[in-house]
């Protein structure tokens, strides 16, 4: 008897292409819309209401036309799947804030007053001080963000799912499909890369070798250690790095955050992913590779 082939048993999980699209409550638009669009039509009903005794209805018609086009396009339109209004906002508000912060915890000063009014002037906008968001990071590895809570961070190991049978993919797949489906807090996956240093590396592996019980095993050794060393003088290495992270909007939600993360190191544990708890050293070497991405990285460092 044959047996059936494992890859018969893959059963393909259909997943919106956007689980985030809004709800519409009148035709195709969204509450948001809905709003925007009402509040122009009082407005610009008011505005007929307030002139019909001094202008033409079809005057005001045609004067008011190309205002309510653009209100609309701007109420119903996107970009990339972000609306225009509030692009048109982010723009209002990049336009409006500093374009140079720097480190000044005691705030920035002001020029000395023996400084002509012309040159203030033409020295631009003041440079804002720095605010980041991270206020201070625990023992336990728990990132303070001030009023917007905390944040739990762990690094997540990988797999190779392509070279998994048909049965092995399918049951990878609803391990990690029960950990989504148990969330009950804001948790995000990060794929970052940075610049790997492998002189600690190269090190190790030349100390190491004449320790080792054969020659031929001291000697790939040492030529694995020269390899490193050639490869890393002639191109910049690059490693990759999966961190979880587990958000609690609360100012008291830091037990709460070390505990979702807890929980997500048991649920994807059955999907052959480790996930390791950063301590106060690692989450403070994430937040310095983030805040410098030209840094290098030890690997094995956390």
């Amino acid at each position: 008897m044959t047996a059936p082939d494992e890859d018969e048993f893959v059963h393909p999980a259909r997943i919106p292409a956007d689980v985030a699209k809004s709800d519409r409550i009148l035709g195709p638009l969204t509450a948001r819309q809905t709003a925007i669009l009402t509040v122009t039509g009082l407005v610009l009903y008011g505005g007929y209401w307030a002139t019909r005794t001094l202008m033409h209805p079809f005057a005001y018609a045609a004067l008011i036309t190309p205002i309510a086009l653009v209100i609309t396009v701007i109420a119903v339109g996107q970009r990339d799947g972000i609306g225009l209004d509030h692009l048109l906002a982010a723009a209002v508000r990049f336009h409006r804030s500093p374009k140079r912060h720097v480190h000044a915890p005691e705030g920035i000063p002001a020029l000395p007053h023996p400084v002509p009014p012309a040159w203030r002037t033409q020295t631009g906008r003041t440079p804002a001080a720095l605010r980041l968001p991270c206020r201070d990071v625990s023992q336990t590895g728990t990132l303070d963000l001030g009023r917007d809570g905390h944040t739990a961070l762990a690094v997540c190991s990988t797999l190779n799912f392509a070279l998994r049978t048909g049965g092995e993919q399918q049951a990878l797949t609803e391990a990690f499909a029960r950990w989504l489906n148990s969330l009950t807090g804001p948790t995000q996956l990060l794929v970052r890369a940075h610049r790997l240093d492998v002189a600690p590396l190269v090190e190790d592996l030349t100390a190491t070798a004449p320790t080792l019980p054969h020659p031929a095993l001291e000697q790939a050794a040492l030529t694995h250690a020269a390899f490193l060393d050639t490869l890393a003088a002639d191109r910049d290495l690059l490693t990759r790095q999966v961190l979880l992270a587990t958000h609690e909007p609360t100012t008291s939600g830091a037990p709460r955050a070390s505990h979702r993360l807890a929980e997500a190191a048991r649920a994807l544990e059955a999907a052959e992913i480790t996930v390791t708890a950063l301590d106060h050293q690692g989450a403070g070497e994430v937040l310095r590779l983030a805040a410098d991405p030209e840094a290098t990285s030890l690997e094995g460092a956390f």
